[in-house]
Parts: structure tokens; C-alpha cells; sequence
């Protein structure tokens, strides 16, 4: 088929028809779209109908779609929150490369690998795909979560110890072909190009950065023009010096994260990001040699194994010693339960270095390619697994979890509160305001960090955890409590919709709760259902809001307005 498309503009309309007819078999067969973007590849690529002939074009796309994706990161990375996470994001960050390498390492010697090909396999186990998890997390919304952000803090470690372990290799092929000095100075060159490049985004924040979007935003187009910009003028300088495109493009995103336009720009950008990424998993799957893959079934099933169960344990036990939780735990664990693309680039710099045989690439691929799409599903649907594995979970946590508690509790004793409310958007915030406008002792919980502390700053009270979660409802004060008002939505997690609101009134229901239950919908047969799982009163947002606004016209008075700022994953939603 290949012999038919004569030019890039072709091959690229080709692509997307092929992208567009599998990831419509993927929705009908629910599968998650990112396995179906690897698909296209696979099918794409050489071994198959082998469309895919412009590499440059395509390479070109991917990394500028990689450039968007790691810009936006950056772009919403808290810096108070991420300096309270920081010690977990190191230590389990290390923590996980150290014991995957070591174990890796044994496992390939047991299976029969000579030593330094065990050696090269077992440090590609340890680098996890930020751009899958980073899609995945997103489209989940847990990206803001705990457990997101700590595992958006140790895979930026990861990432760095991938540059150092990339800049290492090019030293050594370096200092083989121009003599001992040159590797040195490799490393030496690279490292005061990392500085000189932070030291560039300080002084970018201090000085340029706000005046510079301000001015911008009054032509909205040339805000997101600006903003691909910066994101690939980074990336290419990250690139140049030996930083990486990704962390470059990083750090473009934090360059912008202090301008008040950061969630307009994330908004324009994300639908093409999704576009550009659509390349990258092109690309990826294209690169993979089917032809390879039979020489090391037994050992690609062995180490992907390892990879999917026992990389999520080593967090587990890391972040269990820290004093998290062990839902946060397993849930963090989990997005490390695949190789990464840096994987495949790892060994093949073995390969050109002679290191390595060829058939070593063709292992690490194959245990790349099980790893990725298994991890998908088991990201997709982690709170299902951790339904399922909860009950044996409880030997990785500690009984006083001190971290976690201090963290998202803010040392907080356990009171009396006539009203929880679980879900504090702008609506469930609204509500909290007003009931304690009357007196009322409101409790929140959510398990975003940035809806705690939005909640916290106006003087109410909150608790991070998840509705969801048995033990940390049955651990709220509910004693006392007369009213429970879940504002959280129905809300997807990956191919099932498992609905929060119901679970919800279940689990206090068990715990004996014998206060009324109040929650949201949208919808009538929402409503119905929702009455009928237990709830005393259903409030429709938009049909209360008519009624108001009907009393208001008709000469009802008004209230006094609140002003409550979005967080960047309402504005997110919102766009």
C-alpha cells in the first residue's frame, strides 16, 4: 500500500483515515485510544501495510506534539504544592529506579543475559512514559489529585535521571571516539546548560513574563502563536545543549505557570495537543520491528511481568514507609506499571555503541509494547483494581499515615459539623459559604489538593480523601452530622462511568450514618435513580437556579454574591 502514496501530503491524509476507522473499532470494542493511536502504528509501520515512508515529517510532528504536551505540564504545575511533595517525588523517584534496576539486573542474569546486556535492560525497566501517563491522568481529571501530582513529581524525576543516564552514554561513545577528556566535558557542558537555562526562566518570570502575556492577550491567537513558540523554542534549546526536548519544553511551561492567561493558554493548546500526539503513538508504533519480537518470548513475559506488578509494589512500599496511604500509594504505583519510549532510545544507543546485540532492542520493544498497553487498562480502571486488591493492601500502610494526614489535614482533630459536603467546586463551595453565612458548621472533602486549599482559604473547614473510599469515610465525623450534600458529578473513570454519588450514599449508609443524604443531578433519570439508591433530595443546579432567578424577578430579595475563583480543572472543563 505504501507504494501508492507518492507524496507526505498523502501520507499524512492516510494516516488520519487510518487513525479516524481504528480509533472508531476502539470506541465500538471500548478500548482505551491511545492502544488504538498504537495500533495505527503497528499497522502503519513497516511490518504491515508500511505507510508510513515521510520519517521526518512524522518525527517532526511527534516531537513538536511532545514539545505542547510536557509545555502544558509545566504550564500547570503548581510550585507551593509541588515544594510540599518534593521529598516523596525524590525518594520514590530514586527509590523506583534504584530497586527496578537492581531487581531487573537479576532477573536478566537469572534468565541467561550476559551482564552488560542485564544491565542495559534492567535501567530501561526503570524510565515510565510521561506522555502516556500524563494523557492518561488527564483524561481521568486526576491529574490535580494527590496521587497525580506525586506521580507527576517522581516521573519528572525519572525523566531526569533518563537525561543523565542518556548523557552518560553519549559521553562514553563521546570519550571512545575523541579520547577520556571530551566525556567530561560533555557532562560539564550539559550541566551548566541546565543552569543557565533555569536561571533563563527565572529572570523571564521576574521581568518579561506577565507584561509580555498581558500585552499579548489583547489578541487572544497571538497568545496560543507566542505560547507553541515558546514551548518549541525551549524544546529546541533543551535539545541543542544535551537537556532534552522534554525537559525544555518543561520548562517553557513553567516559564508561563505565574501569568494570570495560564488557563486560557491550556485551554487553546489542548486540542492540539491531542492532534500533534496523535503522531507521537504513529511514530512510536511505527518504530516497533515486529520481525524482532519472537527471539525472547520467555524473558519479554518475565520482565513485563516485573514491570507491570512489580514496579507498582516498589512505590507501594516506598511511599507506604513515607506514611501515605495505601490508596494514594496504589493508585501512584500504578502509572509506573510500563517502560517508556526512552526505553526503546536507551538500548538502541547501546546498539550503535556495540554494547548490546540487536536482539536485546527487540526484547525491551516487546516488553514496551506489552507494558504500555496493559498499563493503560490498569491505569484506565485503577479504582476498580483497588476494590479489588484493597483488602490485602493493608500491610504496605501505616497505622498513623502521619504524611498524608499532615499534608492534606492540616493536623485538623475531628469536631462536630452539621453538614459534609463532598465535591468543592464553585457549587459545592457556594453551598459551603452560605450555610456557614447562617451559622452552619460545614465540613469539606475532596480529593483535589487545590479544592481543599481554595475551601481553606475562605475559612471553612476540609479534608482531603476520596468518596469513594470505605475506610476514609467510615473515619469522617459523621456522628453528628444531619446533612451529607455530595456536589461531585458523575464522573468517568476511563471506559466505565462509575458513579460517585451513588457509591457515596452507600458507603456512609454503611457506616451508619442516619443524617439525610442531598445530592446533584442534571438530569431526570438521574434524579430517579438517585432517589432511588437513598437519596433524600436530588438538587438540580440548573432548575434550583431557574427558581431563584424566577423569586429574584419577582421581587424576592438578593443575597449577598460570593466571588469564587475557578481552579485550573473547572477551567479545563469549562473549555
Amino acid at each position: 500500500m505504501g507504494a501508492l502514496i507518492q507524496s507526505p501530503f498523502a501520507e499524512v491524509a492516510a494516516l488520519l483515515i487510518l487513525a479516524a476507522s481504528i480509533g472508531l473499532v476502539g470506541l465500538i470494542l471500548r478500548q482505551p485510544l491511545i492502544v488504538s493511536f498504537i495500533a495505527v502504528g503497528l499497522i502503519a509501520g513497516p511490518s504491515a501495510l508500511d505507510v508510513v515512508r515521510s520519517d521526518d515529517q512524522i518525527d517532526l510532528l511527534s516531537k513538536l506534539g511532545i514539545a505542547v504536551l510536557l509545555f502544558l505540564v509545566g504550564l500547570k504545575l503548581d510550585v507551593k504544592l509541588i515544594r510540599s511533595l518534593g521529598s516523596v517525588a525524590l525518594f520514590t523517584g530514586l527509590g523506583q529506579v534504584f530497586f527496578t534496576s537492581v531487581f531487573g539486573y537479576l532477573i536478566g542474569l537469572a534468565l541467561g543475559l550476559d551482564v552488560v546486556t542485564s544491565l542495559y535492560v534492567a535501567v530501561a525497566l526503570t524510565f515510565s512514559s510521561t506522555i502516556i501517563i500524563v494523557k492518561l491522568l488527564s483524561d481521568k481529571r486526576e491529574i490535580d489529585a494527590l496521587h497525580g501530582q506525586i506521580a507527576l513529581g517522581f516521573l519528572i524525576v525519572q525523566d531526569l535521571v533518563v537525561v543523565f543516564a542518556m548523557i552518560v552514554l553519549s559521553a562514553i561513545g563521546i570519550g571512545a571516539a575523541a579520547g577520556e577528556g571530551s566525556g567530561s566535558e560533555a557532562v560539564l557542558w550539559v550541566l551548566a546548560s541546565g543552569i543557565a537555562m533555569v536561571a533563563l526562566v527565572v529572570l523571564f518570570v521576574r521581568y518579561v513574563a506577565d507584561p509580555l502575556t498581558e500585552r499579548l492577550a489583547r489578541a487572544p491567537e497571538l497568545l496560543v502563536i507566542f505560547a507553541i513558540a515558546q514551548a518549541a523554542l525551549f524544546a529546541a534549546i533543551g535539545d541543542f545543549v544535551g537537556l532534552g526536548k522534554e525537559v525544555g519544553g518543561l520548562l517553557a511551561g513553567i516559564s508561563l505557570a505565574s501569568t494570570p492567561y495560564r488557563e486560557t493558554i491550556a485551554a487553546r493548546l489542548a486540542p492540539l495537543r491531542d492532534f500533534l500526539l496523535l503522531f507521537f503513538f504513529i511514530a512510536l508504533g511505527a518504530t516497533l520491528d515486529l520481525s524482532l519480537l519472537g527471539a525472547h518470548v520467555t524473558g519479554a513475559i518475565v520482565f513485563s511481568l516485573f514491570v507491570l506488578i512489580g514496579n507498582p509494589l516498589i512505590v507501594l512500599v516506598i511511599m507506604g514507609w513515607m506514611g501515605y496511604r495505601k490508596r494514594t500509594g496504589f493508585l501512584a504505583g500504578l502509572t509506573v506499571a510500563q517502560i517508556s519510549e526512552f526505553s526503546l532510545i536507551f538500548v538502541a544507543m547501546g546498539v550503535s555503541l556495540g554494547h548490546v546485540r540487536d536482539d536485546a532492542l527487540g526484547l525491551v520493544t516487546m516488553v514496551g509494547l506489552v507494558t504500555i498497553a496493559a498499563s493503560t487498562y490498569m491505569i484506565t480502571y485503577s479504582h476498580q483494581l483497588y476494590a479489588i486488591f484493597e483488602p490485602v493492601l493493608g500491610v504496605f500502610e501505616r497505622k498513623d499515615r502521619p504524611r498524608e494526614r499532615s499534608e492534606a489535614d492540616a493536623g485538623q482533630g475531628d469536631p462536630a459539623y452539621e453538614v459534609i459536603v463532598f465535591g468543592l467546586g464553585r457549587f459545592g463551595t457556594a453551598i459551603g459559604l452560605r450555610l456557614k453565612r447562617r451559622g452552619i458548621r460545614v465540613l469539606g472533602v475532596d480529593f483535589n489538593p487545590l479544592a481543599v486549599r481554595r475551601w481553606r482559604e475562605f475559612g471553612l473547614e476540609a479534608k482531603f480523601g476520596d468518596a469513594t473510599d470505605a475506610e476514609f469515610v467510615a473515619d469522617l465525623p459523621l456522628a453528628n452530622a444531619e446533612w451529607i450534600v455530595s456536589t461531585v458529578p458523575l464522573h468517568p473513570t476511563g471506559l466505565s462511568h462509575e458513579d460517585t454519588r451513588a457509591t457515596l450514599i452507600q458507603l456512609t449508609r454503611a457506616t451508619g450514618f442516619r443524617g439525610r443524604i442531598a445530592t446533584t443531578s442534571h438530569t431526570t433519570a438521574d434524579t430517579e435513580e438517585l432517589l432511588g439508591a437513598g437519596a433524600d433530595i436530588v438538587l438540580e443546579p440548573y432548575q434550583d437556579a431557574a427558581d431563584r432567578a424566577a423569586e429574584i424577578l419577582c421581587g424576592a430579595p438578593e443575597e449577598e454574591r460570593i466571588e469564587i475563583p475557578p481552579l485550573q480543572t473547572e477551567e479545563r472543563q469549562a473549555s
